[in-house]
């Protein structure tokens, strides 16, 4: 996995699905091409509304009746694109089976027009919760992404061997893209952090006690869905990164997106593996990753992000003083 993700927000290419007509933007027909797919997966479904969620480099995705998720693999490869709509949706269908946290299940799929559909997961994702309301709710959310964490990583690696690959990317390799990240956003990092930032960069990255396990990989809290006034976690979306990859790296995040207390309570709800280790190399992804996620905020212009990353500098780069100067 490199640092450098895709994300949904990617702007649409113009590439061609073969049997979805598009109109210039390279976006399918709406209006014609959602309502002939639901019609085949769903025979009697009806109709009220379609509209359009987003469109990345891989996929289009609609939003049918406020409760139905459509997507359109936009590979230009026919075989290719049903390829890859086939393997989520069977990686997918096994995850349900062992996820103790909802998450978007197979409606209908439809390979010849690389179609995928399932019902919407209910919740609001948490990057999208106040800042203020997120630290309240951050132990129990913690403890659950914990306990969580822990029912993947105890599956067998080979339950999913030829649903995902292996991301077994160097803790060096994650050191050397977060230092020219730096590089390239060192001036929007507030002054009174950048010691700290340059400090960590200038250590030797952790190394060894990795054992390969199967993780979503991108356990973000933009994935993350919770009822907004309870903070109860509703859902895990987005596994187009899971892998066979190391443990540390969705506790990182954790601790990047949520703080240090929240990170020893997910690893207290693990249940498993050397805390103290894992713990270490989970620090060192959260260090790096919010580099990351600043760049990413500041060329897309998402404020979400950028909000969220500059507030992690605080526990993950601490300030030298308490004002940017």
């Amino acid at each position: 996995m490199s640092v450098s993700r895709e994300r949904a927000s990617e702007a649409a290419d113009d590439s061609r699905p073969d049997g979805i007509p598009v109109h210039g933007t390279g976006i399918p027909d709406h209006a014609a091409d959602v309502r002939r797919v639901v019609a085949v997966g769903l025979p009697g479904y009806r109709i009220e509304s379609v509209t359009l969620l987003g469109a990345g480099q891989d996929n289009i995705a609609y939003e049918v009746n406020g409760e139905l998720i459509v997507r359109f693999g936009r590979e230009s490869d026919p075989q290719a694109r049903a390829a890859r709509i086939d393997g989520e949706a069977r990686l997918l269908a096994a995850v349900a089976e062992i996820s103790p946290i909802p998450v978007p299940e197979p409606s209908f799929v439809l390979p010849e027009p690389g179609c995928l559909a399932y019902r919407k997961v209910p919740g609001l994702p948490l990057l999208d919760l106040p800042a203020a309301r997120r630290s309240v709710h951050a132990h129990s959310i913690a403890a659950t992404l914990g306990h969580f964490l822990g029912a993947l990583h105890a599956v067998p690696v080979e339950r999913f061997a030829g649903l995902v690959e292996p991301d077994h990317q160097p803790t060096a390799l994650w050191h050397k893209e977060a230092t020219q990240i730096y590089q390239s956003i060192a001036d929007e990092i507030p002054r009174a952090h950048r010691p700290a930032v340059e400090r960590f960069l200038a250590a030797p990255p952790p190394d060894g006690g990795r054992v390969p396990v199967f993780s979503h990989n991108d356990l973000g809290i933009e994935h993350v869905l919770v009822e907004p006034d309870s903070g109860t976690v509703t859902g895990i979306i987005d596994w187009s990164d899971a892998a066979i990859t190391d443990a540390a790296y969705d506790f990182g995040l954790i601790h990047r997106d949520l703080g240090p207390a929240a990170l020893d309570t997910a690893l207290r709800h693990y249940g498993t593996g050397d805390p103290r280790t894992l713990r270490t190399r989970a620090v060192f992804y959260a260090g790096c990753t919010v580099l990351e996620d600043i760049a990413y905020g500041l060329e897309t212009g998402d404020q979400r992000y950028l909000d969220a990353g500059r507030a992690a500098l605080t526990w993950l780069h601490p300030a030298t003083n308490d004002r940017d100067t």
